[in-house]
């Protein structure tokens, strides 16, 4: 898999983890649990996959250069 549509593709999932955030914040509504269930099995996948995502987004520090 190219390595941009990676890079977008874990990013677009950190993304929607930050909106989940600032719904619950906000408004105490979670995205995830209403879609998927509260703990369900499912919205547990969803959690898991934006943590890795957040995790890979670290490594993108060592890849930004200046313009």
């Amino acid at each position: 898999m190219n390595s941009k549509v990676w890079d977008y593709t874990l990013l677009s999932l950190v993304i929607i983890g930050a909106i989940n955030w600032g719904l619950i914040g906000f408004f105490q509504f979670n995205l995830v649990s209403f879609l998927f269930g509260s703990m369900s099995w499912l919205s547990r996948i969803v959690y898991a996959l934006v943590g890795i995502a957040g995790i890979y987004c670290i490594s993108t520090y060592g890849r930004i250069r200046e313009f």
